[in-house]
Parts: C-alpha cells; structure tokens; sequence
C-alpha cells in the first residue's frame, strides 16, 4: 500500500439525514437519485467493522441501521430504493439489498448496547427468508456466519446456514471452466468467500476445500503481470478475453474480503498478496496504471476504463475503496 489512506469524509458528504445518495457527479452527491438499500447496508457494514471507530463512523453506523431496519417489511424481505424525500419506492424483495443487508445486520450484531439488539433482531427476521440467487445467499451468509460464531444456538442463523451450504455446494463447474456458472458477472468472489464462510461456520471442511479451490483459479484468472485485472462489466466466459473495461471497484473490494476470509483459514501467502494487490488496484497498479480514487475527497472513481477513470465519485465505489483499505490495513504485518 502507499502510505495514503482514505478516510470517511466522502461518505459523509454523501449523506444526510436519511442515508448516504447513490450517485456522484464527480464528488458531488446526485440528490435527484436518491438512496439505494444496497448501498447503505455496505455504510453500515463498514462502519460496524471499523476497529477504532470515531464519533462520524458510529453515527454513520446508527443511521444506517435505521436505514436498513426500515427497508424491511415484517417478513424480512427489503425495498432497495428510497427517494431523498425519504420515501420508500418498489416492492420487497428477497434478493440482492436483503443479502446485503443481512451481512451488514448480522456483522453489526457484535456491536454493542442498542445497535447489537436491533441489528439482531432485523437480522433474524431477514434470516427466515429464502432466495433463489446465489449471490443474494452468499451475502446473506456472510451475515449469517458472525451470528452463529457468537451463538451456536441461533436457529434462524443455523437454518440460512444450512440453505446456503446446500445451494453453495451445488454449484459446479467443470475442467475448462471450473467457474459454477456460464460467466462471471459481478460481486464474484462472494461466491467462494461465502462457501468459505459457511463451510467454516458449519464444520464442513469439503465446503471450505471448494471455496478456497474457487478462489484460488479466480485469482489467478484476474492476476495480469503482478496487478489485479478483474471481471469486467458485461461478464466473461470460457471464450471471451482474459482483460476487458469497464472494471467495477465493487470487483477489487470483492477480492480483498474473499482472500482475507481465506487468510483467516488457510497460511497461504497468496491470499495476502490479493488483499495487497486490491488496494494497490486503486493506487494505481491496474491495467491502465491510474489512481481510482481522489486523496482529497477520499472518493473512489466509478470504473476503470480503457482510455482512463469515470471521474464520478458515487457511493459503491467509495465504499469499495474503504472496504479494501479496511481488509489491508488489518491484514498488515506489525511494523509495517
């Protein structure tokens, strides 16, 4: 890593009252586009991981719970959109903002005094939903796999453990392609973090195995000449190249929080190395060689492109930067 590292006055100047705004043109939030779910459940994980958190990070994290437990309905299932008005638009769903949201709750339930108790019981609410998409399980299973290590006895916790243990597990792919699905398309490291996660939570090392096995042809597949090359917008399958634009910080930041989950199972030193090699990704050391993010706002750029950075400064990939920066940051040797 450089020795800059960004910090959460973006995040604050995304937000107000009700949440943190989707868009950017370039640092400045885009109002008339409102709030998106997904992206303050990623306000509320963060914030609830910090391990020394200021008295902006704890009030970002108590308004994004709000957020978050509002965006249910009393079967757990959440709206993704909001207008800045603060009114709620959409139906609920159980798909990717109710996977998301989980993680955040579940992670946010080792915090303390009120915030533990809500996120729980937002959580175990949630929890008794199903979806269908793989993507949406494994978020979920993210949150689900903290709950379970602080009680082995949270039903609702163990019950989504056990679905996405069996959907996770069912995916496959084969020798040419070992991805389980026809392309990669986005947020991809999630899927073996996940199996990793609940294979972990579970006792069931196959699972693990697999997840750690995924990951590792994932990463070589995105690793070009020593820098991170990730999945572009649009997917790729066995037949498209290797090396594309646009490139998504959603992509890095996935990476980084799938290797460090694997770092904390497994002593290989290429785990490590990929959480290095996310945060370098936004220091510049990408397939175009340009910083995505600005050390004055400590917003993160919209996409790597071919011809240079989208300049716009939204909320995912801000919040993308600070995830990775969090996962480097904690995984960096003493001294270093």
């Amino acid at each position: 890593m450089s020795g800059a590292t960004p910090g959460w006055a973006h995040v604050r100047a995304m937000s107000d009252r009700h949440g943190t705004f989707e868009h950017a043109e370039g640092p400045e939030p885009r109002v008339e586009h409102g709030y998106c779910t997904d992206d303050v459940a990623r306000v509320l994980l963060l914030a609830a991981r910090e391990r020394n958190p200021s008295p902006l990070t704890r009030q970002l994290r108590d308004d994004a719970l709000r957020f978050v437990t509002d965006a249910q309905d009393p079967t757990g299932a959440t709206r993704n959109r909001r207008s800045a008005d603060g009114r709620w638009h959409g139906r609920h769903r159980v798909e990717d903002a109710w996977g998301r949201s989980l993680w955040a709750l579940g992670v946010a339930s080792r915090a303390d005094g009120w915030v533990a108790q809500a996120a729980l019981a937002a959580f175990e609410r949630g929890a008794e939903r199903r979806s269908r998409w793989p993507r949406s399980m494994a978020f979920a299973a993210l949150g689900a796999a903290p709950v379970l290590g602080a009680d082995p006895w949270n039903r609702p916790a163990h019950g989504l453990l056990d679905h996405a243990a069996m959907l996770l597990g069912g995916l496959h792919g084969d020798r040419r392609w070992p991805w389980p699905e026809a392309r990669l398309s986005y947020a991809n490291p999630v899927i073996p973090e996940a199996m990793i996660a609940t294979g972990t939570a579970l006792d069931r090392p196959e699972l693990v195995h697999e997840g750690l096995a995924l990951l590792d042809w994932l990463l070589r597949r995105e690793t070009r000449d020593g820098h991170l090359s990730v999945s572009y917008v649009g997917g790729a399958g066995p037949d498209d190249p290797v090396q594309g634009f646009d490139q998504q910080p959603i992509e890095v930041a996935a990476m980084a929080d799938a290797c460090a989950r694997a770092a904390s199972v497994d002593g290989a030193a290429q785990w490590l190395e990929g959480v290095r090699m996310a945060a370098a990704w936004f220091d510049g050391a990408n397939d175009v060689g340009m910083p995505m993010w600005d050390r004055r706002t400590s917003g993160g750029y919209d996409g790597l492109m071919a011809g240079g950075v989208n300049l716009n400064q939204g909320a995912e990939s801000t919040l993308a930067l600070l995830s990775t920066f969090q996962q480097a940051e904690r995984l960096q040797p003493v001294g270093v």
